[in-house]
């Protein structure tokens, strides 16, 4: 008999423990982290000056795609089209970093990218998210 118990305990206890999750879903931002990702496949466009980050966020605005965008204005090894590849949550600066967990994944055909351009110590980077693991 206990053990039936301990089942049905088992049960409600797992039904808690999604509550927990869901309660932990509350935050708009953690939405994306719902299942904990720690790497993100990104793109950026890597200016140094503001001036040129907002001519490139205005060609993107006017539908050229955003590997051309990032092959014409990046100044970084990101020119082949902005793609850094998988990153892991910590090997990436501060604010780049947290604006990349919080964009949706997107494509080349359909982006959602940081509007305004974010600050680092690099530069000015315009960036776009195609996967999270």
């Amino acid at each position: 008999m206990p053990k039936k118990a301990a089942k049905g305990g088992g049960a409600k206890g797992g039904g808690a423990k999604g509550g927990k999750k869901d309660g932990g879903g509350d935050d708009s931002k953690s939405k994306d982290k719902k299942g904990g990702s720690s790497t993100v496949k990104v793109r950026h466009i890597l200016c140094e000056k503001h001036g040129k980050s907002m001519e490139a966020m205005e060609k993107l605005k006017a539908g050229v795609k955003f590997n051309e965008v990032a092959a014409q204005y990046s100044e970084d090894k990101a020119r082949s089209g902005g793609d850094l590849g998988w990153m892991i949550r910590g090997s990436m600066v501060g604010p780049f970093q947290d604006a990349a967990f919080a964009l949706p994944i997107s494509s080349l055909g359909n982006p959602h990218y940081t509007d305004p351009a974010v600050k680092t110590k690099f530069g000015y980077h315009i960036i776009m998210v195609e996967g999270k693991k």
